[in-house]
């Protein structure tokens, strides 16, 4: 299933940025993907990387496989592999990364335990990779206030 959130709602017609769900497949699957080899994509090759799952073992894989395929075949170079974490944050309710908390703080709001176990897997991993130092965080207050944490 399809999902964008809000914040995304400048780009998710023309799929001209990677939304989160993908971002997220992409970890999932261990395939780093550059911007510029994304939009190097066809709508609808991007479309189904939207669509495509990538959940268990095997679909991860095919993702993996598919992606490979794509990106070689619209760029003419190999894509990278990323290394995959076996237990990611994102997964974890029971604990709110440092990560989240400093950008929380920062942007003067707080998250509790109860409010970060509410949340989906893709809305905690959106939060952590949103917080992350050295990367774009202007979406971080807009991703808090639609999952009604600010």
């Amino acid at each position: 299933m399809s999902h964008y959130f809000q914040f995304e709602s400048d780009f998710v017609d023309s799929l001209r940025c990677i939304p989160m769900q993908v971002r997220l497949k992409l970890d999932t699957c261990g395939v780093k993907l550059k911007l510029s080899q994304w939009n190097r994509l066809g709508t609808d090759d991007r479309q189904r990387l939207v669509e495509m799952p990538c959940e268990t073992v095997a679909e991860a894989q095919t993702y993996h496989d598919f992606l490979h395929r794509l990106i070689l075949e619209h760029t003419a170079t190999p894509a990278s592999d990323l290394p995959i974490d076996p237990d990611p944050a994102w997964l974890d309710a029971s604990t709110i990364p440092v990560s989240v908390q400093e950008k929380a703080h920062e942007v003067g709001a707080t998250i509790d335990l109860e409010q970060w176990t509410t949340l989906t897997p893709l809305q905690r991993f959106v939060l952590i990779k949103l917080s992350r130092s050295g990367h774009e965080n202007a979406n971080f207050l807009p991703a808090l206030k639609e999952f009604n944490l600010a």
